[in-house]
């Protein structure tokens, strides 16, 4: 049996929103394991904090951006130890000069970015140099890219999350429009996938199972189980798929009306959605 310290339990509520005592009990069952521990509460019906993931984040920048003929965005994550840091124009500054230079030289890994040459040496050591000056722990520790016909950037909460978005179809003024108000419809409801389809059979089976253990908490009966759990899934496609969430700014729309409404053609490809600590 793990040991169960409260820090961790406390660690658990704060991601959680649930009880100190449902908390410990959900460690325990599951011998100290945070992913498993939070599926124990969903399974006991517990509501827990869609947000969850966010409030571990550390420190530091996110920058999204675009090449001009927007058919390229990068993500990178600068990470730094503390908020002061974070807010420092020249942190910011830095951050910024690498995402511009990982979209100018075409890079597609971390390891790529780092190895750039920089004002006469490599973004590593430049990276190096920070930590020496300012005296704590930062690292370029976050790289994603996307390539499509077009990618919209969107930068949430003061460099605290980026997102791309990436279409089926060449900019115009109404896809960048509404690209990121479809980014930002990814920085708000962190959904899983671009739509059903695109949900992995993983992630189909662990919800599957959440929700019939519920039901038999739940003392549903037996033969009612599956259609209970069946309710569920397609509850979780329609709130965790992006095309098939209420869209945030008209809730009595979802996203795919919104992508309609420009042309019936078209599509969301794929999306990234990066934030501090992840």
């Amino acid at each position: 049996m793990a040991e169960i310290k409260a820090a961790d339990i406390n660690k658990l509520r704060q991601q959680t929103g649930a009880g100190m005592m449902d908390c410990k009990k959900a460690l325990s069952e599951s011998e100290g394991d945070f992913d498993k521990a939070i599926d124990y509460l969903r399974k006991k019906g517990q509501k827990v904090s869609a947000l969850r993931a966010d409030r571990e984040a550390k420190e530091g920048a996110v920058i999204a951006i675009a090449n001009d003929a927007m058919t390229t965005g990068v993500i990178i994550n600068l990470s730094s130890e503390t908020d002061f840091v974070a807010k420092n124009d020249d942190f910011i500054s830095f951050a910024k000069q690498a995402a511009q230079l990982a979209l100018d030289n075409n890079v597609s890994s971390l390891d790529e970015l780092l190895a750039l040459p920089m004002g006469g040496v490599t973004v590593a050591d430049k990276v190096a140099e920070m930590v020496g000056k300012i005296g704590e722990k930062i690292e370029l520790r976050k790289f994603e890219k996307l390539e499509a016909v077009t990618v919209v950037p969107y930068i949430h909460s003061n460099y605290k999350l980026g997102v791309l978005v990436s279409f089926n179809q060449p900019k115009t003024d109404a896809i960048v429009s509404a690209g990121k108000d479809i980014a930002m419809q990814v920085a708000a409801m962190n959904p899983v996938a671009v739509d059903k389809e695109s949900v992995t059979q993983n992630t189909i089976d662990r919800e599957l199972d959440i929700a019939r253990e519920k039901a038999k908490a739940d003392g549903k009966p037996e033969n009612m189980i599956d259609k209970i759990a069946a309710g569920a899934l397609t509850k979780f496609f329609n709130e965790s798929t992006l095309v098939n969430q209420e869209f945030v700014k008209d809730n009595k729309k979802k996203v795919s009306d919104v992508l309609r409404e420009i042309d019936k053609d078209l599509k969301v490809i794929s999306f990234h959605r990066v934030t501090l600590g992840k």
